[in-house]
């Protein structure tokens, strides 16, 4: 079972929460680049992930898709994978201003 959260923002860039991200939490984020999600930055974290993202992703015929079109007011994502409930992160990230917590899964 993996526990996911998906926040957003509009305030912050993608530089800044990964910075804003980094400072709170201590971690080191590595850029990345795919096709599916264009650039996006990851780092681990002892029990799982997580995943800074633009929402507009790079589409198909030139236009920008969203990544989360249920959200669309959010420019960026950040996006969390651990096998179980993690509070204390969810706590921590939750005291970064302006990011606001979107939707929880579990599967």
């Amino acid at each position: 079972m993996t526990d996911h959260h998906t926040y957003g923002t509009s305030t912050h860039t993608v530089g800044e929460l990964v910075r804003l991200v980094s400072d709170r939490l201590g971690l080191i984020f590595t850029e990345r680049d795919s096709y599916y999600q264009g650039v996006y930055y990851l780092a681990d974290i002892p029990s799982g992930r997580i995943q800074i993202q633009p929402n507009p992703i790079p589409g198909d015929d030139d236009e920008d898709d969203l990544y989360a079109p249920e959200h669309p007011a959010a420019q960026v994502l950040l996006l969390t994978a651990t096998p179980t409930s993690d509070p204390a992160l969810r706590t921590r990230l939750g005291s970064i201003e302006g990011l606001t917590h979107l939707n929880h899964e579990t599967a």
